[in-house]
């Protein structure tokens, strides 16, 4: 099987897309609230029905993509948001998972990996895939605050994380945020590039 990932770029749209909104519902997330306050959608040009999907598309034409789309065979399998955590306002004004330190580390706030390509090892393929790209714009460490649930893992969890999934590739828990995620504590991991 061969392995990509690449950047978000506005020609990988799509593929980022069939990952995370296969039905194109306008209503959906879009991996929008994380990167942007309200004010800052607009400013983008997001109103009406379609705004966030509007919105997506033009962070994807930043120089620095707003996360990496994973490809199997040329397929696209899963989707990280992911870049540097002083451009992510949701973790900037965070009063729940508050910054260790002052390393500008990258983080990881969104993993996906599409439905009927999951279970395949796809996942750590997408997060070492999303830790190059961070390495590749010269990240020091790259952050994650995923959960630790004590068994089966809820499907809500999907796009945290979990705590066994970050330690897979080389992940290590730093501490620990005061947000929750369906009433579990969420951790903060981080790998050192």
């Amino acid at each position: 099987m061969e392995v990509e990932t690449h950047p978000v770029t506005p020609d990988r749209f799509e593929d980022f897309a069939d990952v995370t909104n296969p039905h194109r519902r306008a209503t959906h997330c879009w991996c929008v609230p994380h990167r942007l306050r309200t004010a800052d959608v607009r400013e983008l040009g997001g109103d009406g029905e379609d705004a966030r999907e509007r919105v997506m598309r033009a962070l994807c034409e930043r120089d620095l993509p707003p996360g990496v789309v994973t490809y199997a065979d040329g397929i696209p399998v899963g989707w990280c948001n992911i870049g540097p955590r002083a451009d992510i306002p949701a973790l900037v004004h965070s009063r729940k998972i508050r910054p260790l330190d002052d390393v500008d580390v990258w983080s990881i706030v969104c993993v996906v990996v599409r439905g009927g390509h999951r279970r395949q090892g796809h996942t750590a393929r997408l997060l070492e895939g999303a830790v190059g790209y961070a390495a590749s714009h010269g990240a020091p460490a790259v952050e994650a605050y995923p959960v630790d649930p004590p068994g089966r893992m809820d499907t809500t969890m999907a796009f945290v994380g979990t705590r066994a999934m970050f330690e897979q590739v080389g992940f290590e828990v730093v501490g620990e945020t005061d947000a929750v995620a369906s009433k579990l504590p969420r951790l903060v991991m981080r790998r050192t590039l």
